[in-house]
């Protein structure tokens, strides 16, 4: 099961130890109150070494998008195959493809840990045909939706109601027969990453390392 497990409380705290607030884990205002990672010495200022810099842009990363180390390094590999010049870019395309972020980012779902739930019991489509892999990754120009049973799922309802993130410009969402699909209108990149990302950082962490 391709899960990272992360309790309620946990979400708060991960997200002030890399002080940067993760959309995907659905737990906003972690920041709000207490700007600074958890623990006794968590308020005094701490210095940071560059391998630590490095070492939180990919925690980002991996966290927000729920990914194990050994998943996220796969994605890697594929995305410095072939010919592509800037293999961070290619990624953050696919990671924001997957068929778990794209139902998030449609405001399907509160979480990308929700989304992944939806998909896992059969509630969501690609093209109309149910898709249950939360890691598919949805090539361009297709369109991802919900099943009719899962339209009336309140968990559904009540993230559309309250999405915790706009539509990104690579997403064009529109009604089809009185319910909300999404169709990928362009490749991602590394400017959707939906919270400050410094793509050098990530590619200096992996540049002396195999993926």
């Amino acid at each position: 099961m391709s899960r990272v497990r992360i309790g309620k409380v946990a979400r708060f705290k991960v997200q002030r130890r890399l002080g940067t607030e993760l959309p995907g884990l659905g737990k906003p205002g972690a920041l709000e109150r207490r700007p600074y990672p958890p623990g006794e010495n968590g308020n005094k200022r701490r210095k940071y070494s560059d391998y630590a810099l490095r070492l939180e842009e990919k925690q980002k990363i991996r966290v927000h998008y729920g990914l194990r180390e050994e998943q996220l390094r796969r994605f890697i590999r594929n995305s410095k195959k072939g010919s592509a010049t800037n293999w961070v870019n290619k990624l953050m395309g696919l990671l924001e493809c997957r068929l778990d972020n794209l139902v998030f980012r449609l405001g399907f779902a509160g979480s990308i840990r929700a989304a992944r739930q939806l998909c896992s019991h059969g509630h969501v489509t690609v093209d109309g045909k149910k898709v249950s892999i939360g890691s598919y990754v949805v090539p361009q120009g297709a369109k991802v939706g919900l099943t009719e049973r899962a339209r009336e799922n309140q968990i559904v309802l009540q993230a559309s109601n309250a999405p915790r993130l706009e539509v990104p410009d690579y997403l064009r969402k529109e009604s089809e027969g009185g319910f909300d699909v999404g169709i990928i209108q362009a490749i991602p990149g590394t400017e959707h990453v939906p919270f400050a990302f410094d793509a050098g950082l990530f590619t200096e962490y992996y540049a002396a390392r195999k993926a």
